[in-house]
Parts: structure tokens; C-alpha cells; sequence
């Protein structure tokens, strides 16, 4: 069997201390194998944010292992942490976190400036990326001159440009509206079928529908842990390789 992408074990998060003390998260563990497709939900208060935050390495749990492809996350010091976190990670965030006055070109490209990619190479892969959601007429275009949609898929582009074992969604769809919500999960289905393993956070259910495993928070816990079958609609999708065949 192939090491998961993602394996929690016994997370937990406490914020503040003595009456303050607020318990986020209570002994979760998860895991999350190559190829699958999953969606975190909860209501507000559930924990999911911190545990969004915990599996993009943005935050520490306060006790429990987290590994991201066998690696023991809490091992790390801060810069083999950062490495990791551009190598094996990407993320789209709710509010699209583009940089103004940057070309959406630019945007995609700015990972790999950090990761060390040289130029040429980080010209051709930015454009790839951006073909890739349909936006090869817009690459230079900057931010305040998208859509809210067309922003969301130059997030997009720049979280699939390093090509990560990890795509990790908060909330991608938050922002949008009816029609540019489906034309992102769309990418998301499609991105899934060529075998990318995503993790989104969301409270919505019609968002949910599109992944492969439902995963309910309440409480700092994990309270229902679920396979479904293909929204309506959705492209076929890749067996998620869970055992060797």
C-alpha cells in the first residue's frame, strides 16, 4: 500500500488557558490517501477551520502526529517546514489572496520564484497552469480586471503550478457566484479525475456533493466519516489507489 498523502492521528487544539480555555479540536484523526477527494464540513465553531489550518501547516496542534507523505510535520524546523509547505501544498483560499498590480501570469509564477524554479521554466509551467482553467486569453491581465470566477482559477493555476501532492481548499467557492462556483468545482472534478488529491473545507452542501468522502466536525470531533457517489453531472472519476491493483 502506498504511504497517504495526509495521516492525522490524535489531534488536538487548545486555545487560551484556565476559563479561557477553548478545546477546537478533540482527538481527530484522519486519513487521506492519493486520489481521493474529500470535503471537510461543520458549522461555524465545528473546528474545521483550525484543522484547515493544522493540514496546510499554518498552525501546530497542541498534541497528536500529523504526517504529509510519511513526514512528520511537528519534526520540522521552520524553514524545512516552509520547503514542504510550497513543495507538497496548495492552497486556494476564499478570498482569492492575489497580489494587485501583478499579472495574473505573475501571480501563478510567484511559488516557484520562491521554490527556486528559474524563469523560462516558470514561464512555461505558469501558462500551462493557466491554460489548464481556461484562462490562456487572460494572463495578463491583473486582478481588478477578472471576475471574481476568473480570479478564483488564477488561484487555482497558482496553487496546481508546483505540483503538489496536496491541493487544500478553504471555502473556494464562497465568493462566487452560481455560475463561477460551477465552473470551479468543475476544474476541481476534473483535477480529481487526472488523479490530484484534494481536501476542501466547506459548509455547503451542493460544494460537498462533488467530492468522493464527506468528513462532518462537530465540536472539535469527527462525528460521521463517509463515501458517496458522483454528483449529478460530474465527470467520471479515477478509482482513488487505496491498495494496489
Amino acid at each position: 500500500m502506498s504511504v497517504p498523502v495526509l495521516s492525522v492521528r490524535d489531534l488536538s487544539k487548545v486555545y487560551g488557558e484556565g476559563d479561557a480555555r477553548v478545546h477546537a479540536l478533540r482527538g481527530v484523526s484522519l486519513t487521506v490517501e492519493r486520489g481521493d477527494y474529500v470535503a471537510i464540513m461543520g458549522a461555524s465553531g465545528s473546528g474545521k477551520s483550525t484543522l484547515m489550518n493544522i493540514l496546510g501547516c499554518l498552525d501546530v496542534p497542541s498534541s497528536g502526529r500529523y504526517l504529509i507523505e510519511g513526514t512528520d510535520v511537528g519534526s520540522l524546523d521552520e524553514r524545512r517546514l516552509a520547503v514542504l509547505r510550497n513543495r507538497k501544498i496548495g492552497f486556494v483560499f476564499q478570498s482569492f489572496n492575489l497580489i494587485p498590480r501583478m499579472s495574473a501570469l505573475a501571480n501563478v509564477e510567484l511559488p516557484m520564484a520562491y521554490g527556486g524554479v528559474g524563469a523560462a521554466e516558470r514561464r512555461a509551467r505558469a501558462l500551462a497552469a493557466l491554460e489548464r482553467v481556461g484562462l490562456a486569453d487572460r494572463v495578463r491581465h491583473e486582478p481588478n480586471e477578472l471576475s471574481g470566477g476568473q480570479q478564483q482559477r488564477v488561484a487555482v493555476a497558482r496553487a496546481l503550478v508546483t505540483a503538489p501532492s496536496l491541493l487544500l481548499a478553504d471555502e473556494p467557492t464562497g465568493n462566487l457566484d452560481t455560475a463561477s462556483t460551477r465552473d470551479v468545482l468543475e476544474i476541481f472534478d476534473e483535477l480529481n479525475v487526472s488523479g490530484r488529491t484534494i481536501v476542501i473545507i466547506t459548509h455547503e452542501d451542493d460544494v460537498a456533493e462533488h467530492a468522493k468522502r464527506v468528513v462532518r466536525l462537530v465540536d472539535g470531533r469527527i462525528v460521521d466519516d463517509r463515501r458517496q457517489a458522483p454528483a449529478e453531472g460530474a465527470p467520471p472519476r479515477a478509482r482513488t489507489p487505496e491498495v494496489p491493483a
